[in-house]
């Protein structure tokens, strides 16, 4: 069970992500890419980020190559910008949350 202190560091990560993301020029990077969530271990040695994107899971999985690529960038920015001891691992997961919502709100919608 993830502590306080783990958890608002995963929550620090996240914000620091979104910021990161918009300045990265890789044409991989799908411009519409959100994080869905972060999962840090309990030791804050590995960080899991999950994205999706709004163009489906197809850009998100080639955006997650993009990250993977620009992992080093990323990784010491959120050093500098976090103030960390040490920086954590990061592994990207493309996630299809994003399209499964809009599924199931055009269902909802189709119902009424």
């Amino acid at each position: 069970m993830p502590n306080f202190k783990n958890s608002r560091m995963a929550e620090d990560i996240k914000r620091e992500m979104t910021a990161i993301l918009r300045e990265l020029k890789d044409p991989r990077i799908d411009k519409m890419l959100t994080i869905v969530r972060t999962e840090l271990s309990g030791d804050m040695s590995n960080c899991k980020i999950y994205v999706s994107s709004f163009q489906g899971m197809e850009k998100a999985i080639e955006s997650v190559k993009g990250l993977k690529s620009a992992e080093g960038f990323i990784k010491r920015e959120l050093f500098h910008r976090l103030k960390m001891r040490k920086a954590p691992d990061l592994t990207f997961v493309a996630d299809n949350s994003i399209e499964r919502s809009a599924e199931i709100s055009k269902k909802l919608n189709d119902l009424l």
